[in-house]
């Protein structure tokens, strides 16, 4: 299967194309971390990783890109660049939750212990979500306090993401179980999980997990762009 993944999620603005069964070929990767500005960024990058692939984009078997959790901008340009695609060359895509790309690589036969996923929220609260060893999500996605942290999490539990120090403290762990404080997925994760996908479950939707901090426009005020 011909694979293109897109992440903009987050402060990555990252393209990967591979073909799973080519036994050994590694994929394409392109990413940069910009912060802002993907949508800016994202339609050279496709252009390059494509070209550096080889790969025509009708040779393409399907899409996937991060539906979130990350910015309210950023899901929704590669998501739009997603759907966009799938639309014009009737190619299936999916959705991949930027937390199950980032437990991706420490799931399966890497290790045998649950893995918590975090990322940074706003003050005390964090955005997470608790995976079992062998990839199959132990609770959904949510946004969490980190006091409420301790009386849910299996004692064996290793932490992966950006906001892992704050909850081994948290929970009174050992640092020696953080396997990782990476703020962003592998884009290549996102492609293995994408081959794996069912589009039928896995659609290509926004996962907001909190509203947008935007204030409502006082009336007679004119917002500035």
């Amino acid at each position: 299967m011909r694979i293109l993944a897109i992440d903009t999620a987050l402060v990555n603005c990252a393209v990967a194309v591979w073909d799973s069964d080519g036994v050994g070929v590694p994929p394409v990767l392109f990413c940069e971390t910009i912060g802002r500005g993907h949508a800016e960024r994202l339609t050279g990058m496709l252009g390059e990783a494509m070209a550096e692939a080889s790969c025509a984009f009708s040779d393409l078997d399907r899409i996937a890109v991060t539906t979130g959790p990350g910015s309210f901008t950023g899901m929704r340009v590669g998501l739009s660049v997603a759907r966009g695609f799938g639309l014009v060359l009737g190619k299936p895509v999916v959705g991949i939750t930027t937390l199950a790309a980032m437990a991706k690589p420490f799931l399966g036969e890497v290790q045998t212990h649950p893995v918590f996923v975090s990322m940074e929220g706003k003050g005390e609260e964090i955005y997470c979500q608790l995976f079992g060893a062998e990839g199959v999500p132990r609770s959904p996605a949510e946004v969490r306090r980190l006091s409420e942290l301790s009386e849910t999490l299996p004692p064996e539990t290793r932490f992966v993401g950006a906001s892992s120090r704050r909850v081994v403290e948290a929970v009174g762990a050992s640092t020696d179980r953080i396997l990782s404080e990476a703020a962003c997925p592998d884009v290549a994760d996102v492609a293995r999980l994408g081959v794996l996908a069912d589009p039928k479950q896995a659609r290509p939707v926004p996962l907001y997990l909190r509203p947008p901090d935007a204030a409502p426009q006082k009336k007679g005020k004119i917002a500035r762009l």
